[in-house]
C-alpha cells in the first residue's frame, strides 16, 4: 500500500489534515485534523486535492473516512470570515462542490462518531454513505444562528424530501444513523466494529467495476438531482455514445455472451 499526502502525492506528510493511501484501485482518503476534523478552507481544499491526486494515481473508487473519534464535528466557527471564506465566494464554492461531488469515480463516506454540520454536508457530497451504529448525525447549524452553508439543505432535499430536510435543518437535532437510513440519507448502518471492513468491501466492488460506465451513471444521477429528468434526458445520448466507445463495454458484452453475466473483468477503460 502506497502512502501519500495531499500536498505531494509521493511524499508523506504526517501533519497533513487529509491523507490518502491506495488499496489496489481504492483510494482511502482519511481526515486527520485533531481534535474533531473541524472544517476550514484549508481542510476543504485538502479534500479536493486528495480526490484529484488519487484519481490521477489511478484510483477507481474513493473511500472517505476519519482516523479520529469523530468523522467531522462541523466547522471551525472561529475562523469564519478570516480563513474560512469559501462559503462566501460563489466561484470558489462552485469549484469546491464540483471537486467533491463530480469527481469521475464513485465515492463512499464511512461515518463514525459525530457527523455534524459541515461534516454531514461533506458526507452528502459522496455517492453513498455508510455509518457505524454508534454514530450520531445532524444538520445542527441553527443552534449557533447559522444555516447549512456547504449545500446541506438542498442535498438533504435530494435524499430525504423537502419536508424531512426542513425538519432536519430547522430543528437542528442530533439523530441516530438508523433514522437517517430510514429516511434515505444513509445507505447502510453497520456495527461499529464492521464499518471499516464493510465500507472497504463496497469501495473495492465499485473499483473493480467498469469505471467509465459507473461515471456515466453518476453524471446522469447528479444531473437529474440538480436539474430534473428532462435535463438528464438531454444528456443521455451523449453519455450513451461515450460509454459505447469504452473497452469495458466491449468486455462486459463479450463476457456475457461467452460465460454469462457478472463474469467480466474490467480495467476501467
Amino acid at each position: 500500500m502506497t502512502s501519500t499526502a495531499v500536498q505531494d502525492s509521493r511524499t508523506p506528510a504526517a501533519d497533513a489534515p487529509v491523507q490518502w493511501t491506495l488499496d489496489g484501485a481504492v483510494a482511502v482518503v482519511t481526515m486527520i485534523k485533531p481534535p474533531h476534523n473541524l472544517l476550514d478552507d484549508a481542510m476543504l481544499e485538502a479534500l479536493v486535492a486528495a480526490y484529484r491526486a488519487a484519481v490521477e494515481a489511478g484510483a477507481r473508487a474513493i473511500l472517505l473516512r476519519s482516523a479520529l473519534r469523530h468523522f467531522c464535528a462541523g466547522a471551525e466557527v472561529e475562523t469564519f470570515g478570516v480563513t474560512t471564506v469559501i462559503h462566501t465566494d460563489p466561484v470558489k464554492f462552485a469549484a469546491l462542490m464540483e471537486g467533491l461531488e463530480s469527481i469521475p469515480v464513485p465515492t463512499i463516506a464511512a461515518l463514525n462518531g459525530g457527523v455534524l454540520g459541515g461534516g454531514l454536508e461533506i458526507a452528502l457530497t459522496c455517492d453513498m454513505i455508510l455509518a457505524a451504529d454508534s454514530a450520531f448525525v445532524g444538520q445542527v447549524e441553527v443552534a449557533v444562528g447559522l444555516h447549512p452553508m456547504l449545500g446541506g439543505t438542498q442535498r438533504l432535499v435530494q435524499r430525504a424530501g423537502v419536508a424531512r430536510a426542513k425538519e432536519i435543518a430547522m430543528l437542528g437535532r442530533r439523530h441516530s444513523p438508523q433514522a437517517f437510513e430510514r429516511w434515505g440519507v444513509i445507505n447502510l448502518v453497520v456495527p461499529e466494529e464492521e464499518l471499516g471492513t464493510v465500507s472497504l468491501t463496497w469501495a473495492r466492488q465499485l473499483a473493480a467495476g467498469p469505471t467509465r460506465i459507473l461515471g456515466g451513471i453518476k453524471m446522469l444521477a447528479n444531473e437529474s438531482a440538480r436539474a430534473g429528468i428532462a435535463a438528464a434526458d438531454r444528456r443521455q445520448v451523449e453519455i450513451n455514445e461515450a460509454i459505447w466507445a469504452t473497452e469495458d463495454r466491449k468486455r462486459g458484452i463479450e463476457a456475457f455472451l461467452k460465460t454469462g453475466p457478472g463474469t467480466a473483468v474490467y480495467d476501467g477503460n
